[in-house]
């Protein structure tokens, strides 16, 4: 064997990673993260998982702000599935209401294929579509209430003037049309967003891939089905979820336009929770409404991540 030089070892120095380094970087850059993250953790931690740890405990308990605590068990929940009609009425029209996802998500998929392409004047086309969704739920509620009037609405003046109704409809005073009306808006109001996140899944797909479609011989469909629904399934599980949300939470919009009613067909679990809690002062049934609503709510979204393939909300950082 021959004798190492001062070369040799020089060489081997340099070929040597400095693990110290970069142990000590990957530590100040794991710390600078969480650093960052601290003020978005405290809130989710103070306004999310507080208050859900504190439903949860509430839901055990009989609770009154004027008296002491007392565990209740089982009895919330034996009343809310067994003998609260109220509630099954309110989760029947809050599963129906979901709906305004996937019927939200087929209408703007439509347009955002539409103004994705070459047509004059889309710029505008995409801004007009998207103004509604900035708007306040509030004054979304106040127009469409408007829209729907009986008297001096919109929509029955059109329909009597084209002679396609004799007397007018009560879109939200009727048991059959409102919840559907409350809908209309609804989709109406998060079309543009949902448009904006499809359409931008739509320019990030390779033309490339269309042309090599074309090269075989495929036709507009197939490459829709074969190469634009598959990419654009991160997209489309993020409206999905977006639109879950909103559905859940859709409080604004039904107590401007109808407050749960008429009697209860437009009665969703949201409002009935805040009905129970603040108008009947049930703080402790509340609490289990809303334990149930929430995990409702983690059962669909991971049901729909499921028929979205299983990772369609996963990020590749590589």
């Amino acid at each position: 064997m021959g004798t190492a030089t001062p070369e040799d070892a020089i060489s081997g120095a340099l070929r040597r990673p400095r693990r110290p380094l970069i142990a000590k970087r990957r530590h100040r850059q794991f710390v600078l993260t969480y650093l960052f993250l601290i003020p978005a953790l405290s809130i989710f931690l103070l306004y999310r998982l507080i208050p859900l740890g504190w439903n949860f405990v509430l839901s055990f308990q009989f609770w009154s702000p004027t008296k002491p605590a007392e565990f209740a068990g089982l009895v919330h929940y034996e009343e809310m599935f067994l003998f609260d009609d109220v509630f099954r009425v309110a989760l029947k029209n809050t599963l129906i209401y979901m709906l305004t996802a996937p019927i939200g998500i087929a209408i703007a998929l439509g347009l955002a294929l539409l103004v994705n392409t070459e047509i004059k004047n889309r710029g505008l086309y995409r801004t007009l579509i998207f103004l509604s969704y900035p708007l306040m739920p509030v004054g979304v509620g106040i127009i469409w209430g408007w829209l729907y009037n009986e008297k001096v609405g919109l929509f029955n003046f059109v329909l009597r003037s084209l002679g396609i109704i004799d007397e007018p409809i009560a879109f939200l005073e009727s048991f059959s049309t409102a919840l559907a009306a409350v809908m209309t808006a609804a989709i109406w109001q998060i079309l543009g967003f949902f448009m904006i996140i499809l359409l931008t899944g739509l320019q990030n797909i390779p033309n490339h891939l269309y042309e090599a479609a074309s090269i075989d011989g495929a036709n507009r469909w197939r490459q829709f089905y074969r190469i634009t629904l598959p990419l654009l399934r991160p997209a489309i599980f993020l409206c999905l979820i977006i639109g879950i949300i909103a559905s859940f939470t859709s409080f604004d919009l039904i107590f401007v336009m109808t407050n749960g009613g008429p009697g209860r067909a437009t009665e969703l679990l949201i409002t009935y929770i805040y009905k129970t809690a603040f108008q009947l002062g049930q703080f402790d049934y509340a609490g289990a409404l809303t334990v149930v609503m929430f995990l409702l709510f983690v059962a669909i979204a991971a049901l729909a991540n499921i028929l979205t393939g299983g990772d369609a909300g996963k990020v590749d950082i590589n």
